[in-house]
């Protein structure tokens, strides 16, 4: 069992520890890399959507890149809500091993991360036009590749991740595969409406769940419980686990 997530958009640098290993498409980010060096302050920016501020942060960040010196573990280098919420700052060595063997994180730039990778900061969504060798964007950049990294000889993949990345992996999923997605959401007039924050906070927390039970099987997933969600059996389907919260 393999589990996604998104990666955030505000990074850190750390180099208390280190990591375990290159990212597995460095060269294809290597090369994102230049294209992005490649274009006018004004492009960049466009591409980014940004602020001033942060676009000259990014530039000056994109200038000066080596992905090959400097580097912090991954999941220690995503600095939002849901890594708040799963602190992997705090896990013990067995919950470190077992996200390092079973958890992925999806990434614009760098494709496929496992927890250790070691990354710098950047900004690239997923959703940014990049138009590099004949590619209209990202999608089209990466291809079946992300699919082919993420899963696993057992079939099943759990998707944690937002719209903008599950995506990248939706479009490639076999028949024999087991795809399962959750949505974390309080009633509201009889619907559940998931509410961003609140599902960051949760999808963060489930993974520490995960790596806490050492869950081997999705099914594992049912007995969450925390910050007051519940499984909610009538609305799930083999294909959506539902998580209501009061």
């Amino acid at each position: 069992m393999r589990v996604i997530i998104a990666p955030a958009k505000k990074m850190v640098e750390d180099d208390a520890v280190a990591p375990l290993g290159l990212p597995t498409f460095v060269e294809n980010a290597e090369a994102l890399a230049a294209w992005v060096r490649g274009l006018s302050y004004a492009e960049q920016k466009a591409l980014w959507k940004c602020s001033d501020a942060i676009a000259r942060q990014n530039s000056g960040r994109f200038e000066h890149m080596d992905l090959r010196a400097g580097l912090t573990p991954a999941l220690l280098a995503y600095d939002g809500i849901q890594y708040t919420y799963m602190a992997p700052t705090v896990f013990e060595s067995e919950q470190m091993e077992y996200v390092q063997e079973h958890l992925r994180i999806l990434s614009g730039f760098y494709g496929v991360l496992r927890p250790m990778d070691g990354v710098v900061p950047y900004r690239l969504e997923m959703q940014a036009k990049v138009t590099i060798g004949g590619c209209r964007n990202l999608y089209d950049f990466w291809g079946d590749r992300l699919y082919r990294e993420v899963m696993d000889k057992s079939g099943v993949l759990v998707n944690l991740a937002s719209k903008e990345y599950a995506k990248a992996i939706e479009r490639y999923l076999g028949p024999d595969d087991r795809y399962i997605t959750c949505v974390f959401g309080e009633l509201v007039g009889g619907r559940v409406i998931q509410k961003g924050v609140y599902a960051k906070m949760a999808r963060g927390e489930m993974v520490r769940f995960l790596a806490s039970e050492r869950a081997q099987e999705p099914e594992a997933m049912r007995d969450f419980s925390w910050s007051g969600y519940a499984f909610s059996e009538q609305r799930s389907t083999d294909d959506t686990y539902v998580f209501v919260r009061d």
